[in-house]
Order: C-alpha cells, then sequence, then structure tokens
C-alpha cells in the first residue's frame, strides 16, 4: 500500500514502489541501493517526494508519496525514555540534499532513528544527507551531516547509534530542546536590522546572530544572494539555530526555497509583527483585527507556501488564532476574512455610538499617538494620575513596558483640565517602520479615533538613535489615515535618558510649531504639557450667566449634569450660576441667561 498523495499517480508507478516492501535492508545499515534506485527513479517521473519507512529490523514499514511527514507514526513523548524505531528515507527533487525545516521537525516530533534526504536533479542522485538525534547537557537535539555519498551513508551504523541514544535517554533525564532560537537577516538598512532585534526580543525569542547584506537587486527565488544562503545554513548549524527571521517580506515560493536550502523555519518581518499582536491581542476587537489581518495575509501566500502550511511542529507564525484557518481551501478563508469584518462592523458601530455621544456632549478628544515604545501608555498613565476624574481614579492602568507592542487595546479615559473642563486621552496602537499592509487595514476601524480627535500629541522617544525615522513613520501611517493635517503637539519623550546636546540639535531639526519636552517615567514638564494641551484645545463652550427662579429647581439640576459649573449663589430673585455649555444645552437653558460672557 502507498500512502500520502498518489492522487493522478500512474497504477504501474504506485506498483514500482510496492516493490520496496519487498526488499530487505539489514538492521545496522541505513538503508540500500536498490531502494534509492527505486525512489530516484519514480521521484523523478512524478516530480514529487518519495519517502520510505524502515523499522530496526531492517523491515519496510511504510513508502509514501509527500514530503517525510506523510509517513504515519505516532507522536512520542521523550518520557516514554525511547525513539520510534524507524528511520525515513525520502527524496528532494527539487536538487537540494539539505535537511529542510520540516525534515528535521519531523526527525524531533516523532523521535526517529533517523532522517535521510536524497538530492536529486535531472533523474540522478548527487549526494544524501541524514538527521539524527543526539542527547547534549541532558537535552535532546538534533545533528545533521551533510553532502554524503553513498558509500559514506552506508558506512553509517544505523543501529548502534540508535541504541546508543536509547540508552542515554534511558539513563537520563532528558529535556527536548523545543525552544525557538533565531538568526535575523537584514538588507535594507543596519537600524532596521537591530529593530527586528527588538522584536524578537519582544516575542522572547532568542537572537544567537544577524546577518547583514545590502543588495541591490533582490533574489526572486531566495530574496538574497545563494552565496548568503550557503553561510546562513552554515552558521544555522554551528549556532543550532531552527528558525531565520528575514527583515522584509517574503513570498511563498522564496519562504519554501529558504526552507529547503537551510533547514530551518523561515519568517519575516510581518509575520513576526502578526505573531507580536497576536500573543498581545486581549480585547475582543484586537484578537478579530489581527485574526484577520493573518487570514489576509496567508491567503496569498497559499500557493507559494505549498507543503509548509502542514508543518509537523508548531512554531513562532503558527500559533496565532488565524493558524487554525491555513489548511482550509482559499474560499473558506474568504468566508472567515467576511465574517470577521462584519464582527468588526459591529463593534465600529457602537464605537461610533459612543463617540456620537461624546460629540453631543462637546467633550474635545486628545489622542496620543507614536512609534511603538516611544512611551505612550506611560504618558497616559501619569497623565490619567494628575489629571482623572473622581470616577476614574480606582481604573486599571494601561500596561506599560519597555518593549515593542506593549498595548495593542485602544483606551479612552476622561480627565479634566484645569480651564477647559472634561476631555477624553485616547492611547492607540503604536506605528513601526514597514508595518504591515494587512495590520494598517485590519486596524482601520480603531486608528480612525485619530480622525476624530480635536488634537493629536505625537510622543517621540528622544533618546532613540533613529528619532527622525520613526517620526516620519508615524506621519506616513497618519498620511494614510488622512490624518496629517490635525493640530498636533510633538512630545519629545525620555528626555532623562538624553543629554542635552543631543536634544538641542533634535529640537533644530524639526520643522513643528508646538514642540515640548517631557519625561513621562519621571513627571518632567507634564504640567507643561497639560497647559499646551488646553491652550491647543478648541474651545467650543459658551460662558453664560443665569438667574433661575427657585420653583425651577429642574433646570438648575439640568445645569449640573449637562454643563460646568464655575459659579453658584443664592439670590433674591433666584439661582445665580456661572456656567460653560455646548450649544444644545444653551439653546434648552437661553430663557434664563442674563449675560454672555466673550
Amino acid at each position: 500500500m502507498i500512502n500520502g498523495n498518489i492522487g493522478g499517480v500512474k497504477d504501474l508507478f504506485l506498483e514500482e514502489l510496492e516493490q520496496i516492501y519487498t526488499v530487505r535492508v539489514t538492521k545496522d545499515e541505513v538503508v540500500n541501493e536498490s531502494i534509492v534506485d527505486i525512489m530516484t527513479r519514480i521521484s523523478t517521473l512524478i516530480d514529487r517526494e518519495v519517502s520510505v519507512a524502515i523499522d530496526r529490523k531492517g523491515k519496510v514499514h511504510s513508502v509514501a508519496i509527500g514530503d517525510s511527514a506523510s509517513v504515519e507514526l505516532p507522536l512520542l513523548d521523550i518520557r516514554e525514555g525511547r525513539l520510534s524505531g524507524v528511520r525515513v528515507i525520502h527524496t528532494h527533487p527539487n536538487g537540494y540534499c539539505n535537511l529542510s525545516a520540516l525534515d528535521l521537525s519531523a526527525l524531533s516530533k516523532l523521535k526517529l532513528d533517523a532522517i535521510v534526504a536524497i538530492g536529486i536533479q535531472q533523474g540522478k542522485v548527487i549526494d544524501f544527507s541524514i538527521g539524527m538525534l543526539n542527547v547534549y547537557n541532558d537535552t535532546l537535539i538534533c545533528e545533521e551531516k551533510s553532502n554524503l555519498s553513498m558509500e559514506e551513508l552506508l558506512a553509517t551504523n544505523i543501529l548502534d547509534r540508535a541504541r546508543h541514544i536509547d540508552s542515554l535517554i534511558k539513563e537520563n533525564d532528558i529535556n527536548e530542546d523545543d525552544e525557538e532560537k533565531a538568526i535575523l537577516v537584514g538588507s535594507d538598512t543596519k537600524e532596521s536590522l537591530a529593530e527586528l532585534v527588538e522584536l524578537a526580543s519582544a516575542c522572547d525569542i532568542p537572537v544567537l546572530d544577524t546577518v547583514y547584506q545590502s543588495r541591490s537587486r533582490i533574489d526572486p527565488a531566495f530574496f538574497i544572494g545563494k552565496g548568503k544562503v550557503s553561510e546562513i545554513t552554515s552558521l544555522r548549524q554551528i549556532k543550532k539555530a531552527n528558525l531565520i527571521i528575514f527583515d522584509d517580506e517574503l513570498s511563498g515560493s522564496q519562504v519554501r526555497n529558504l526552507e529547503n536550502a537551510t533547514g530551518a523555519k523561515v519568517i519575516d518581518r510581518t509575520t513576526l509583527i502578526l505573531e507580536i499582536f497576536a500573543r498581545r491581542a486581549k480585547s475582543k476587537e484586537s484578537k478579530i483585527q489581527v485574526e484577520l489581518a493573518q487570514l489576509k495575509y496567508r491567503k496569498s501566500r497559499l500557493q507559494g507556501l505549498g507543503i509548509v502550511l502542514s508543518r509537523t511542529g508548531g512554531g513562532i507564525g503558527t500559533r496565532g488564532p488565524g493558524e487554525k484557518k491555513l489548511e482550509t481551501d482559499r474560499r473558506n478563508i474568504d468566508e472567515s476574512i467576511y465574517d470577521l469584518n462584519d464582527e468588526l462592523k459591529k463593534i465600529k458601530k457602537n464605537r461610533d455610538v459612543q463617540r456620537v455621544k461624546r460629540s453631543k456632549e462637546s467633550i474635545p478628544n486628545i489622542s496620543l499617538v507614536g512609534y511603538t515604545n516611544a512611551g505612550k501608555s506611560t504618558l497616559r498613565n501619569a497623565l490619567c494620575e494628575m489629571a482623572a476624574v473622581k470616577e476614574n481614579k480606582g481604573k486599571e492602568k494601561v500596561f506599560e513596558a519597555d518593549m515593542l507592542f506593549a498595548t495593542l487595546d485602544i483606551t479612552t479615559r476622561a480627565i479634566v483640565l484645569k480651564n477647559k473642563g472634561l476631555v477624553t486621552l485616547t492611547d492607540t496602537v503604536g506605528f513601526v517602520r514597514k508595518l504591515p499592509h494587512d495590520l494598517v487595514e485590519a486596524f482601520k476601524s480603531t486608528l480612525e479615533e485619530v480622525l476624530y480627535a480635536d488634537l493629536l500629541c505625537h510622543i517621540v522617544d528622544a533618546s532613540s538613535d533613529v528619532a527622525l525615522e520613526q517620526m516620519e513613520a508615524v506621519e506616513d501611517v497618519l498620511g494614510q489615515l488622512g490624518a496629517g493635517e490635525k493640530e498636533t503637539i510633538l512630545v519629545l519623550n525620555k528626555i532623562d535618558m538624553v543629554d542635552k546636546e543631543v536634544l538641542i540639535s533634535l529640537r533644530e531639526s524639526l520643522n513643528y510649531d508646538e514642540i515640548i519636552e517631557v519625561s513621562a517615567k519621571e513627571g518632567n514638564n507634564l504640567d507643561e504639557l497639560l497647559q499646551l494641551i488646553e491652550r491647543k484645545l478648541p474651545y467650543n463652550l459658551i460662558k453664560a450667566e443665569y438667574i433661575i427662579p427657585y420653583d425651577k429647581g429642574d433646570m438648575v439640576s439640568f445645569l449640573h449634569r449637562n454643563g460646568r459649573i464655575l459659579a453658584e449663589d443664592y439670590r433674591d430673585e433666584g439661582t445665580f450660576m456661572e456656567v460653560e455649555v455646548d450649544q444644545e444645552v444653551y439653546n434648552k437653558s437661553i430663557e434664563y441667561i442674563i449675560n454672555v460672557i466673550k
């Protein structure tokens, strides 16, 4: 019986593959030449991988058309104290003999005695690669040998090696090495690559090394040059990395080619950012937005990624809420996108109702915008602590931390200004260079808050070496949203971490009408910031003096509920009140007004 993807394969070829079951392999050799010959011939003719599993008795356990994961074996827990007792030999008709990320994942998850890749080109075997498990510092790791000849492969005593590993597993308290360890690759700027290191850190991924290659032309197959791919492959084996993260967006075919060539899982900057968003999203809305962005991004790569979509192992970029939909067809993904958009519309409708209510009440809104980790949440918490209304004093603070994308969920809180009264302060999602387009689209309903803001506070990390570039990235996104011309205060944050000379130089290079320097963490100049906000906010209220007869107590209550009381006194003719009101309240109470203060 031939397992796996046999659709469209001629019966003649299937019959020839069936012959493999009759071939006996000696217990200590990995495979014999007759099996390799049949696999090579059929794999070339059908242009698909052929996989054979052999047990420790030398008996062929399974023959499959497809990758190494097509061999149906149970997943073994390391606590069972043994390997599976099966070795898998499979072809790579693409000409790469290197073990792919999928191969190494199968070796580790299925606890194979060994996995062998046969590199085939134009119907001929080029060379072999073999991967086996080993124990190092009480940890189960994968070891690889590449570019082996048939003689070198057959000289490997697989039985002795497998029994030795079994004994090590039984005698020691072994852990599986399933931690993701990354090598980062960039070709844009070194600053952008440095930011990628921070993004990886935000996702709790140890970075073992970085590789930079400046390129004027993008290689359509690998994005970077073949020589650099070989260098990264060697570096990955030396460092024992299992993940490669590119600083630029890759196509599905480039991911597949790189994984085949390097033997590690490959993701790009966009996937990493989507993963961070998937981990940090807390509210229903932000979770939907992230899932929507993931589905849109991966939908366009279904064809290019091919078998990569059914990787054996989990890992970064595969744990998000969109992953469970990946192996459905494109139509089902379209249906999911439609449903998610529908849910977002309902949430947007609720926010619109809240916004209209605030607008009716003439409550001005200030939106904090800025690059991720510029200090927006810290500043928002500090301002709310200084000027929050009584009802909000006990409200939970926004999460703040020295990391990229610490907060994703939009929050709005009311604060009271000395002369302008009640205003709302909104903390928005941080921006980043090369912010994925699908993510901007998905979060547009959230980012729309900046469109309706009366004033923007653009928070800049003044301590950053690339503060100007970060400002440009934020201004680009604001421009995309149609908020580029909004009244804006530039807030240079983290001045406690900057030399005065650097700060002066930064100020001189800026073209903003209003610039203020603060430290949200230390509380420097926050009173001045509130004063500046008050000065820049549009004044939409009318200041009026009232005399309300004592039998009209309902009107006094109405003004208390809907206006800002500046003064109140009891006189012979009635209650005297000096109140700030909006146009609607003014119209309803006009008969009791004795004076309008200009």
